[in-house]
């Protein structure tokens, strides 16, 4: 068994704070190959550093510099990505921000939170998925967010160009990053793509720095709240379980909480939606996700 996972190939993204860290922090531990995208080069070094003095002997660590709401930075990296390594057995989206009351744009823009929460991991997980396919048994983890409750998603409008609201736009991205999972294992099943599953999860309500991007009332709400909140080791756990968990392999287009299947409770999740969630993120990233 250890020989298997000393071989095993990992990539995480916002791997260098929060839950994102102390997921890869852990796939090092049991002998991952991981891979930390991460758009602070300097921060990505001094995390890598702090990471392979706890790798076993010979384990690599390596950084891969992209920033998600940034689509072109996302085709280089993927390109990069397939160009180094052979495979990846697990993909760990699990970057993602709140930002502030004003709306702010991508560089192609886009509204950032959607940028970064749901079109970047949508293109990096299509550009990656050859590479998921040549593993024996993928998986990819997506972590969405109980925050998916306050969604109030308007497809004509995921930019949301009108009545923006920070915290609605997060819960919005948080339930295409559901909608995303469970489309994606039904077109893999469709396409007899059985060596590929995917999951999501809620990590809990974590102390992490996930909102210090919002500034104002959110950033100051989120530090006041700090001392009831998980660790990021306790939120991480969901994260880590889906990524190394036989069971983790067995389910796709699942939802968990504390490693558990959850039910999804909104109005705007019949696999009609979903479909058309991915037709028209598809649009926006400019290809469809399989390449057809």
């Amino acid at each position: 068994m250890n020989t298997i996972v000393s071989e095993q190939i990992a990539l995480v993204t916002g791997a260098t704070s929060g839950i994102g860290k102390v997921t890869a922090r852990e796939l090092v531990r049991r002998g991952y190959h991981i891979i930390l995208l991460a758009r602070d080069a300097a921060k990505a070094a001094r995390v890598r550093q702090e990471f392979q003095q706890l790798a076993p002997s010979g384990q690599r660590v390596d950084v891969l510099l992209c920033d998600l709401s940034d689509l072109s930075q996302v085709r280089r990296a993927a390109e990069e990505f397939i160009q180094r390594y052979q495979r990846l057995d697990v993909l760990v989206n699990n970057a993602g921000l709140i930002f502030g009351k004003e709306r702010e744009t991508s560089t192609d823009g886009y509204e950032m939170t959607l940028a970064t929460n749901h079109l970047g991991p949508f293109l990096l997980t299509s550009l990656l998925l050859p590479a998921l396919q040549q593993s024996e048994a993928a998986r990819i983890v997506n972590v969405a967010s109980e925050g998916y409750r306050m969604a109030k998603p308007q497809l004509h409008d995921l930019n949301q160009k009108e009545n923006y609201s920070a915290w609605r736009q997060y819960g919005n991205t948080k339930l295409y990053n559901i909608l995303f999972t469970q489309e994606l294992a039904r077109q893999l099943r469709a396409r007899g793509i059985g060596n590929v599953v995917t999951n999501s999860l809620h990590p809990g309500v974590v102390a992490s720095s996930f909102g210090s991007a919002s500034g104002g009332l959110t950033s100051l709400l989120t530090r006041l709240a700090a001392p009831f909140l998980l660790t990021t080791e306790e939120g991480a756990r969901t994260s880590i379980f889906l990524a190394t968990d036989p069971i983790g392999g067995q389910v796709s287009g699942g939802y968990f909480d504390k490693q558990q299947t959850k039910p999804v409770k909104h109005n705007f999740t019949e696999p009609t939606q979903a479909r058309q969630l991915w037709q028209e993120t598809e649009k926006l990233v400019g290809q469809e996700f399989f390449g057809e």
